[in-house]
């Protein structure tokens, strides 16, 4: 089972962060990674992501940005 994020802007279009961190072997393993890099990915523009697993959407899509 693959586990991947697809990034997108506000607008629900797909974009790519400048280091597409590739597929990973868990739900746990990419939940950690976009937990310790959200802040970076919002500096390059990307609103918001969906957990997708073997291609079916899991979750999201799941905004970026801290709420006030």
């Amino acid at each position: 089972m693959a586990w991947e994020w697809r990034f997108e802007k506000a607008d629900g279009s797909v974009t790519e962060p400048a280091t597409p961190p590739g597929e990973f072997g868990t739900q746990g393993d990419a939940e950690t990674w976009v937990g310790e890099v959200w802040k970076e990915l919002v500096e390059e523009g990307i609103d918001q992501v969906t957990l997708v697993q073997d291609g079916t959407v899991i979750y999201g899509p799941m905004s970026l940005h801290e709420q006030s």
